[in-house]
């Protein structure tokens, strides 16, 4: 019951179910249910899959990705595309640590952040219109998933840069071994969805794009946030896309 009680705390921090009445809430379940963010990616991932499924009977192709695309910031509520405008406004209005987590911090969303989303959105309906209708289930859900994984393990590999009481504090303490590889497993597991060995090789870019991200974030800041988690799994889900398109076209 304990752990599925941290499934659940996960389950409504990451998405917009809400949090079951008879489901107990504990504060320190919050940092264990870190290592259902894949999970929680499955879910995402499958939702969009659905909307995408059923609007593809009725509508155009190109209408069916972008209902898709909506629904899935309305099923989340929008929470890592937030972290990804805050990230885009903090690192590209400060020049100094105290600077950009200020900025990171403020509510209000600048040119940065605007100017990125828009490109983000723009790409990730680029790619998943450029996927056949019948893979694009699959891809959907293998890319939330494993981005989310990605976005995940900068708990474990990177410092938390904040030291105040922000709502995610709970980032600052490392996923134990064990919750580690289940988060990496449970992350890469639904890329067997896409039917062939060769689209494993997706998480090489992936990966590099996740150093690379947490090299940046440490150079500037020390470490990383809860906004820098979310841009994380902004950009690997992009990459993940991009991926995919490369090895159909190439391999």
């Amino acid at each position: 019951m304990r752990e599925l009680n941290i499934f659940f705390t996960g389950l409504s921090f990451f998405t917009r179910i809400p949090f079951p009445k008879k489901a107990e809430f504990k504060k320190e379940y919050q940092h264990e249910a870190i290592k259902y963010f894949p999970i929680s990616g499955i879910i995402i991932g499958a939702f969009a899959a659905l909307v995408f499924y059923l609007a593809n009977w009725v509508l155009p192709f190109n209408i069916a990705v972008v209902l898709s695309l909506g629904a899935t910031v309305l099923f989340t509520g929008g929470l890592h595309e937030d972290g990804f405008m805050d990230v885009c406004d903090g690192f590209g209005g400060g020049w100094t640590r105290e600077r950009i987590l200020e900025i990171m911090k403020d509510s209000l969303i600048g040119a940065f952040g605007v100017t990125g989303i828009v490109f983000l959105v723009l790409t990730k309906f680029s790619c998943q219109y450029s996927v056949s209708a019948a893979q694009l289930p699959w891809v959907l859900i293998a890319a939330h998933s494993t981005s989310r994984m990605f976005a995940a393990s900068l708990v474990n590999s990177h410092k938390y840069a904040r030291v105040d009481n922000s709502k995610a504090k709970d980032y600052s303490h490392k996923l134990s071994a064990g919750n580690f590889i289940f988060t990496i497993f449970s992350g890469i597991l639904p890329i067997v969805l896409l039917g062939h060995i060769k689209y494993f090789l997706i998480l090489i870019p992936v990966y590099l794009c996740k150093i690379l991200l947490g090299r940046y974030f440490k150079k500037w800041i020390g470490g990383f946030t809860g906004d820098c988690i979310g841009a994380t799994q902004q950009v690997c889900e992009v990459m993940f896309y991009l991926s995919y398109l490369i090895i159909i076209n190439q391999l």
